[in-house]
């Protein structure tokens, strides 16, 4: 009853359920991005990276002073004092930096501070006037302080996951248009900001934080983070800010202004700071489009202290402040390199933005990819199924070349990330999956084809069409055959006196070597009928020589035939038995006729109906009237006419409105070429027309007997003066 319900679905061809399951996996795996799938995408977007980076910029509009190996040997170990630090913060101000960021949270007091000394003295003896004019000395946090408010300072905040630390709100402006961006940034619960001193006299504070993929490799830095719900930006996008002068950053999100998004929450579009439009991931990501690392980039911070810098390097710059010292552990992988230091990122980072030559991975760009996949999988699927293995190996693979050209075209031209490995590979697998399939099907025809064919045909017939499986049509195929009836003649005397399983064991050896030679001769058996076997040519294949191969098949089945009799005669007189030759009479006719398989859904045969099917059972009839062991059609002696044939008369098949004229086949090729042929067919052709005169035929009829071979001997054998002419009937 439930499979009524649903009729179509038990149509539908199993190369199709298993390309459209294929289709719908390779779908939902790319909608659920599982990290094996994210990294094959992630990988190619790095070798184009590696292929074409960003140019570096002659001008470098951003600087690093380097925490380097050199400014450590000049100036101590780090961390340096913060007097230090307002020394060089003050040096940079005073070469015209634009901005100037540390990479760096200074959460703790600075313990080399004055007053910090003077603790570390509690319970010495120290002279009162040293430890009254040191408490007068201002800290070296204040110092610093000092020297941040008079320059453009970014200072850095750090998010914490599970920390429940509040840190003061961000000071500059942030607006949104569309939905609050703190619906999609990265959240920390809580997090660590610089002394408070410090962050008060800074023009900017950005977070510090960065995600890394899931291979630690970092390819993009949230703009934008949540910190105890409230929104920081990056130190890259604040020193941008604070760079350029501006008090406002301006987040699109979904919903907002001529951002589409029919009502779902989509994420953020873009970040913009003045006239400079960052374009992001939906979670506020800026995709890095990294230069290679160059030296000429970097400034060490101990050149800068002891006043050996070049101030035009520093002039209209903005400056990153950070650690390259190998000891100071701040490395990061990225896609070009193995390791660089954190702080290069954010300046590579701000680079990127002041150059606004950005890596843009499309809303879209999901969707079109699994676009991709379905049309061109099923176009795979279908050419699979319609033209076979190879063009649709081919149509695939242009399809897999086709995008991953468009994907690079789309990288090196306008900074699109599109994913040509997932889809490609989804293609491919689609066409093993599919091509599997179709082999296992086939192969599964090819065994039906063997199960169905193999007790009909020769095996070499049978390995034919499950090669060539095309060629085969069955159900119904209209087209010239050869058909053979054999009968053993007086089957109901030899058969006397045998017991059942006697007699099972006698047809059966009769009829095997009778078997073998049709099939070894391309034919077809039809069936067995007791004492009789039916049999065609030029089906299940075509035989372009099928009549001339069924006329050999009954010369030797003849000869099966005498073997059989001197076989069964030696064994009879070795048991003192009479032994009575079997005969066999051959019927052979061409003709039209529709072959295929014939009968019920349940049991059916691959068998020939036509008229030329019940002429050739009557041209068998016809041997014992004629007393010629083969008689053939008139068709089928002119088909082969290098064989031996000799004309007998004509006959009037039941149902036929006009006579047949038959033949009898005696002999191969090499019997017509033999001189006792074309005696025989002389005094033949001398009978027949002395038989058609009316006049005397005894000398021609002699001379016949005298060179006929036993096939055809009872042919003249009973002469009882029949005119063999258009009157006889069977």
């Amino acid at each position: 009853m439930q499979a009524s319900r649903y009729p179509a679905l038990f149509r539908i061809p199993l190369h199709a359920l298993i390309s459209i399951a294929l289709l719908a996996t390779g779908v939902a795996l790319r909608i659920a991005d599982p990290q094996p799938v994210s990294r094959l995408r992630l990988s190619v977007f790095d070798s184009y990276l590696r292929a074409a980076p960003r140019a570096v910029d002659p001008s470098y509009p951003v600087r690093i002073v380097a925490i380097d190996e050199a400014s450590l040997a000049r100036a101590g170990q780090w961390p340096w004092p913060r007097s230090m630090l307002a020394e060089l913060t003050s040096r940079l101000q005073q070469a015209g930096a634009k901005s100037i960021t540390f990479d760096l949270v200074l959460a703790e007091p600075d313990r080399l501070s004055p007053d910090a000394l003077l603790r570390s003295l509690d319970g010495q003896s120290v002279n009162a006037a040293i430890v009254s004019e040191i408490s007068r000395l201002p800290s070296n946090d204040e110092r610093f302080a000092k020297a941040i408010a008079s320059a453009p300072v970014v200072l850095g905040v750090a998010g914490e996951a599970y920390s429940g630390r509040g840190i003061a709100p961000y000071r500059g402006g942030i607006s949104f248009a569309g939905d609050d961006p703190r619906m999609f940034v990265h959240a920390y619960s809580g997090g660590v900001e610089s002394l408070p001193i410090l962050s008060q006299a800074a023009r900017g504070i950005g977070a510090v934080n960065w995600v890394p993929s899931e291979d630690q490799i970092v390819r993009r830095i949230p703009l934008l983070v949540a910190i105890g719900g409230k929104l920081y930006p990056s130190q890259a996008l604040e020193a941008l800010r604070v760079g350029t002068g501006q008090s406002t950053i301006f987040v699109k999100s979904s919903g907002g202004s001529g951002v589409e998004a029919f009502g779902s929450q989509t994420g953020i579009e873009h970040v913009r700071v003045g006239q400079t439009v960052l374009p992001t991931t939906e979670r506020g990501e800026l995709w890095l489009k990294f230069s290679p690392s160059d030296p000429h980039r970097t400034i060490s911070a101990g050149s800068i202290l002891d006043g050996s810098f070049n101030p035009a390097d520093i002039q209209a710059r903005h400056i990153f402040i950070g650690a390259t010292a190998t000891g100071l552990l701040d490395l990061r992988a990225t896609p070009l390199a193995a390791s660089i230091p954190g702080v290069e990122i954010e300046a590579q980072a701000l680079e990127q933005m002041l150059s606004s030559e950005h890596l843009i991975r499309p809303a879209y760009a999901t969707g079109l990819e699994i676009a991709f996949i379905v049309l061109f999988g099923a176009l795979v699927a279908w050419m699979i199924a319609r033209s076979g293995a190879l063009i649709a190996a081919i149509v695939g693979g242009m399809a897999i070349a086709g995008i991953v050209a468009l994907s690079w075209l789309a990288y090196s031209r306008a900074g699109l990330l599109f994913d040509p490995v997932y889809p490609g590979l989804a293609i491919a697998l689609l066409y093993l999956g599919t091509s599997l399939t179709s082999y296992v099907q086939s192969e599964i025809e090819r065994a039906e084809i063997r199960s169905a064919f193999g007790h009909y045909v020769s095996p070499s017939v049978v390995s034919e069409i499950a090669k060539h499986p095309d060629r085969l049509k069955l159900g119904g195929d209209e087209r010239d055959v050869t058909l053979l009836f054999a009968d053993v003649r007086g089957f109901s005397k030899l058969s006397e006196g045998l017991q059942p399983d006697e007699l099972v064991r006698f047809v059966n050896r009769l009829f095997t070597p009778l078997a073998d030679t049709i099939l070894d001769h391309r034919g077809t058996i039809d069936k067995f009928m007791g004492d009789a076997v039916m049999a065609f040519w030029n089906a299940p294949l075509r035989d372009d020589e099928h009549a001339k191969n069924a006329c050999r098949a009954a010369l030797v089945m003849l000869a099966d035939v005498a073997r059989f009799n001197a076989k069964q005669s030696e064994e009879s007189g070795l048991r003192g038995e009479t032994f009575v030759p079997v005969r066999l009479g051959i019927g052979l006719n061409t003709g039209a006729c529709v072959v295929g398989n014939v009968g019920s859904p349940q049991r059916f045969d691959y068998s020939v109906l036509g008229d030329a099917v019940n002429v050739a059972a009557r041209f068998e009839e016809a041997t014992k009237t004629f007393g010629a062991d083969i008689v053939v059609g008139e068709r089928t002696a002119a088909d082969v006419p290098s064989f031996a044939f000799l004309e007998l008369g004509t006959v009037m098949p039941r149902g036929k409105d006009r006579p047949e004229r038959i033949f009898a086949l005696i002999g191969d090729e090499t019997f017509v070429a033999s001189g006792e042929f074309a005696e025989l067919k002389t005094a033949h052709a001398a009978y027949l027309a002395a038989t058609s005169a009316g006049g005397e035929r005894t000398a021609a009829l002699e001379k016949c007997r005298q060179l006929c071979p036993p096939s055809i001997a009872g042919y003249y054998r009973d002469d009882l003066g029949r005119a063999r002419t258009a009157a006889t009937s069977t």
